[in-house]
């Protein structure tokens, strides 16, 4: 299923991350792991934020994925089905 991942990271835990030289090689695996087919960094409500969209397999990856995100970044994590325009289309020519 295509998910929408948004990692809201803590601005100190962040700040410490790039301090230390670990923020960008976090970022690096977890994209290598999801694979995403759009990455997106900006801010959310004045923090530091990621937007993922990537094909989940199955509902066991959320630990892999979450909790270096969680442990490192203090990261607040949300998952959200997303459709691109195909999905659409497909899901509308479903309805009665």
């Amino acid at each position: 299923m295509r998910v929408l991942l948004k990692a809201s990271m803590d601005t100190e835990k962040a700040n410490e991350a790039i301090r230390n030289g670990t923020l960008g090689k976090l970022i690096e695996e977890t994209v290598e792991q999801v694979k995403p087919e759009a990455a997106y960094f900006t801010t959310d409500d004045g923090h530091r934020a990621a937007f993922l969209v990537f094909d989940m397999q199955d509902s066991s990856q959320l630990p892999s994925i979450s909790e270096p995100l969680f442990q490192h970044l203090g990261a607040k994590i949300t998952y959200a089905p997303v459709m691109n325009m195909e999905d659409v289309q497909k899901g509308l020519s479903q309805l009665r």
